[in-house]
């Protein structure tokens, strides 16, 4: 596992960088509205927020959790890697979950609100070289949209339509992969300076850069002594935990967790990971 990478030298795809940056209500709404392409107002954000339905079935947890005024809901995920076939299903999955927790019991269907499910990649999921794939529930024989509130963004950061999409989105696709100062002085953008002045305040944090640094130290301990044990502890489950426990001011916790295996699994109980 390569853990060479600094805090200051993390770009945008980086999945502690992108749950922490998108933890600011003020960037995450300037991000929304690129994706969406529309303006929105005030915005509530929850990052690595776990929605159970129930005990009985499988939870998920969501990179990026945000809701606006008008009660619609988004859900932001950084995509680097995995099984392009399963990010249809997985968006249905997700969908699906946000629409139970946003109804009370009793509630009426009027009251669900629009959502969207977003997944920035850093890869061609549908492999036609678009930057954005728009996906919405339409009848085939009328052509006419359902009109349920919900809508499924994949977005590619390397794509190629350029002319198809704005140069905004564009840049700020491209700054996922590359967010240093040379590249964002070399796009003379407003919107992606604003963007990457708050990225670069953050990274300039030593109390975060310190928190990444015992992250990153966990998981290699981890990967190591699973390799050592011949068994695999779950990466992507352990980095959950550490960014939970980070969270949740209980930083103190992770240096005991790599030797207690019992605490281990309480904290996995506890985040329902």
């Amino acid at each position: 596992m390569n853990t060479k990478t600094s805090f200051k030298e993390l770009n945008l795809n980086n999945a502690f960088l992108f749950a922490l940056a998108l933890s600011d209500p003020e960037l995450c709404r300037i991000i929304l509205e690129l994706i969406i392409g529309k303006p929105l107002g005030p915005i509530k954000v929850e990052t690595e927020k776990s929605i159970m339905f129930s005990s009985d079935f499988r939870s998920i947890r969501l990179d990026v959790y945000a809701s606006d005024q008008s009660h619609v809901d988004y859900d932001l995920e950084m995509q680097n890697e995995g099984d392009k076939d399963s990010l249809p299903k997985r968006s249905r999955l997700y969908q699906a979950e946000m629409d139970v927790k946003s109804l009370n019991p009793g509630d009426d269907f009027v009251c669900l609100g629009s959502s969207y499910i977003i997944f920035i990649c850093t890869f061609d999921p549908f492999e036609d070289q678009l930057f954005r794939y728009t996906f919405e529930n339409i009848c085939y024989e009328t052509g006419k949209p359902l009109n349920d509130g919900t809508c499924k963004i994949f977005l590619n950061t390397r794509g190629t339509n350029h002319s198809d999409v704005s140069p905004v989105l564009i840049h700020f696709l491209q700054y996922v992969e590359n967010s240093t100062d040379a590249f964002v002085e070399q796009m003379q953008d407003d919107t992606l300076n604003q963007i990457h002045r708050k990225i670069s305040e953050l990274k300039a944090s030593r109390e975060w850069e310190a928190k990444y640094m015992k992250f990153e130290e966990l998981l290699r301990r981890e990967h190591e002594d699973g390799e050592a044990a011949g068994t695999a502890i779950g990466e992507k489950r352990m980095a959950d935990l550490i960014s939970f426990l980070l969270r949740d001011g209980l930083e103190y916790e992770i240096p005991k967790i790599a030797a207690d295996e019992k605490l281990r699994e309480t904290y996995y109980h506890k985040y329902q990971l």
